[in-house]
């Protein structure tokens, strides 16, 4: 079987991809797995490194802001679906998987022109623009989340949830007495509304005596780093730029705050951890509110508003962390919207596909 598999521009796409494509190995060991890309994009470096082999099309978004740069952007666009034709035709997919990014449109959309069926995934609440655009040529469409029939039509809908890092549910929790712990997720680049408010609430943090990893990203760690320093670098706040023990570090936090990623929200609902959210604003049409209210709707998680963040996030924090019946109820709501086994699942709708059409 031959599987071409597209998408990225960001972690939240390329993690999912390359997870379906590992699930597919498993399932399939003689499969031949490629992958289409953006030339210049995150996944033209993550996919090599997990081992699959990648084309990259001069696709790019279109401005919206500057429209009259858009003659370019169309020309690109055709340059790339000529490329992506010949690709098809040489390696000859059974099935395409688009999980949403510039050059997933363009791969999506001619291997449905080409006859060839597509399996789509939508990782957030609010569907990406390309899925929404190539849902009428799709075969099925895997979801993360329930009620997605106001985007995609119903019967190709499947709920299958988002595929999480493997190794997260091999996390330790150690002993340290009966100290809270505050795990604070900035992401690989960082969340400078976060980093902020944390860095301005360091002495409540400090006072209030619970343990706290903040991972800072590597964007914002000199400057939250040196707050930790004026503060007299108290050993109970452990300020990190990246986190390379991750599964460990969740199994020992009481609390999360962290943005509201696809990949995130789907973590936090397997380990089934209570969290604050604070959803990026800077994200296409809000999809991280969407996100993040589909867990705060059922009871499963806190909210707090990016613009809020400085003034509310470390004392709604504190508050929570010390509330134990809260935790609690967080904890059991948020473990009802977790979905296991997001990319096998994935995977043999993909090989069912696949099946079909050999």
């Amino acid at each position: 079987m031959r599987y071409l598999i597209s998408g990225g521009g960001t972690g939240g796409h390329i993690f999912p991809a390359v997870s379906i494509a590992n699930a597919l190995k498993v399932a399939d060991p003689e499969a031949e797995i490629l992958f289409v890309g953006a030339l210049g994009r995150m996944e033209m470096e993550r996919v090599p490194q997990a081992g699959y082999n990648i084309v990259g099309l001069p696709v790019r978004g279109f401005n919206r802001a500057q429209p009259w740069k858009n003659i370019s952007v169309l020309w690109d666009l055709m340059r790339s679906l000529i490329k992506v034709k010949k690709i098809i035709r040489d390696f000859r997919p059974q099935v395409g998987v688009g999980v949403g990014g510039y050059a997933s449109g363009a791969a999506m959309w001619m291997a449905s022109k080409m006859g060839i069926p597509i399996l789509l995934q939508e990782q957030n609440g609010f569907a990406g623009v390309t899925n929404k655009l190539l849902k009428d040529k799709a075969e099925k469409i895997c979801v993360a989340y329930p009620n997605m029939e106001k985007f995609f039509p119903a019967d190709k809908i499947i709920l299958t949830g988002n595929p999480v890092r493997q190794n997260l549910l091999n996390g330790v929790k150690h002993q340290t007495s009966n100290i809270k712990h505050l795990l604070i997720i900035g992401g690989s680049l960082g969340a400078r509304t976060i980093n902020r408010a944390v860095a301005a609430g360091l002495n409540d943090l400090v006072a209030a005596g619970i343990h706290v990893v903040w991972q800072t990203g590597k964007t914002y760690y000199a400057d939250c780093k040196k707050a930790w320093e004026e503060v007299g670098s108290h050993a109970s706040i452990e300020c990190l730029d990246f986190l390379s023990d991750m599964p460990d570090r969740y199994a020992q936090a009481d609390l999360v705050i962290s943005r509201a990623g696809a990949s995130s929200i789907s973590e936090i609902c397997l380990l089934g951890k209570p969290a604050i959210l604070v959803p990026s604003p800077n994200v296409a049409e809000d999809h991280q509110t969407h996100n993040a209210m589909a867990l705060v709707s059922r009871d499963a998680a806190v909210l707090v508003k990016d613009v809020e963040a400085a003034d509310k996030l470390i004392t709604t924090a504190l508050d929570l962390i010390q509330d134990d019946k809260r935790l609690a109820t967080l904890h059991t709501n948020v473990l009802t919207l977790a979905q296991h086994d997001s990319a096998d699942r994935i995977a043999q709708e993909v090989i069912a596909l696949a099946k079909r059409t050999r």
